[in-house]
């Protein structure tokens, strides 16, 4: 699949489950449930220890897989071997941008401000993560497509089921989504996580 093939698959989706688990297991099993709850774009995380182990358990999973909290390029390139689609950090970071341009993957660094934006823009990111996002009011997409209309934001960190649709009503391209699908799984398991995911899909669909 090439880049822009996946950026589309993203943002047709609009929503990208970040799963942190304890161990690789659990985040192959949290996984498992965000899929059959309808979620097509997972972001595994590499605060998650042995996580190429939870890539290569999903590898026949049906969708599309990629790497979170990576800071450099070496763990870029591991998260790639290990099947990534593309790669997420919560900041820039100018090596893992070179490294994923040179082989045709997307890189989402996290950015607050309009330099570091246009900074991973120069950098040739396609689609920039709003890190916290929760700091920030929905609006504050429009004031940055002022000076930068080509700039677009994936907002992540406090995205719920009652403000996910203000984002991408606001002109998110995607959201990102994770301490509600944790907080479900250790409350309720697997069951809850498909549950909650399909209630992220169906609010989608409103």
């Amino acid at each position: 699949m090439d880049k822009q093939s996946i950026i589309h698959q993203i943002t047709e989706t609009k929503v990208v489950a970040v799963i942190r688990g304890q161990d690789a297991v659990e985040a192959a099993q949290l996984s498992k449930a965000a899929v059959e709850g309808g979620i097509r774009a997972i972001e595994l995380t590499y605060t998650t220890p042995r996580i190429e182990e939870a890539f290569k358990e999903l590898q026949n999973t049906d969708a599309l897989l990629g790497a979170g909290s990576v800071l450099d390029s070496e763990t870029a390139r591991h998260a790639i071997l290990a099947g990534a689609n593309f790669i997420v950090s919560p900041y820039f970071v100018e090596g893992v941008a070179t490294l994923c341009n040179r082989y045709g993957i997307p890189y989402m660094p996290g950015c607050m401000t309009i330099r570091e934006m246009a900074t991973a823009l120069e950098a040739g990111c396609d689609v920039l993560k709003l890190f916290p996002a929760n700091h920030f009011e929905p609006s504050f997409i429009k004031s940055v497509n002022g000076p930068l209309p080509n700039v677009r934001i994936m907002p992540t960190g406090g995205i719920n089921l009652d403000n996910m649709n203000d984002w991408l009503n606001a002109g998110a391209v995607a959201t990102g989504i994770g301490s509600d699908l944790n907080k479900a799984y250790k409350n309720g398991g697997y069951e809850a996580v498909v549950e909650l995911s399909r209630k992220y899909m169906q609010k989608i669909a409103e």
